[in-house]
């Protein structure tokens, strides 16, 4: 059996391991940060927190600087008294506070979804709206919300 889960990196108890009840809350840590997904913002930088944090999650920066370098475009947990690393799978979605937007990670990059600019001016209406129609249609199935 591996030592982790294979999406996530749970950590597994083993056979004859002493001490489970570490395992288990660490594996707890993560699932309480992965379950309905949210983070504060994004930064590159470790903020000061403290205990009355604990919860707190935060998407790491292309940028990232001290602890939090070789992490990037990971999910920073804070349990109150460490970090706690989540590492992105492709598809993964987040819901970021501080903009109010959902976001996804496509495998290299947390992306927000496309904004579509509204019909405005135009000589003629009826091609302008089709056009931006258009463009929200392609947005909606890219983020794979419509089929094609």
């Amino acid at each position: 059996m591996p030592n982790n889960t294979p999406r996530f990196a749970l950590p597994n108890i083993m056979v004859s391991q002493a001490h489970k009840e570490i395992t288990h809350n660490e594996a707890l840590v993560c699932i309480d940060a992965l379950l309905h997904m949210s983070v504060a913002g994004a930064t590159a930088t470790p903020p000061n927190l403290g205990e009355s944090d604990s919860g707190k999650c935060l998407l790491i920066e292309a940028t990232a600087t001290g602890s939090w370098a070789g992490k990037e475009m990971s999910i920073a947990v804070w349990n109150g008294f460490d970090w706690r690393y989540v590492e992105a799978v492709a598809g993964m979605t987040v819901w970021h506070e501080q903009d109010s937007v959902e976001m996804r990670y496509d495998g290299s990059d947390w992306r927000r979804g496309a904004s579509v600019a509204s019909p405005a001016g135009g000589a003629v209406v009826d091609a302008e709206a089709r056009a931006s129609l258009t463009a929200l249609l392609t947005e909606l199935r890219g983020q794979g919300l419509i089929g094609t």
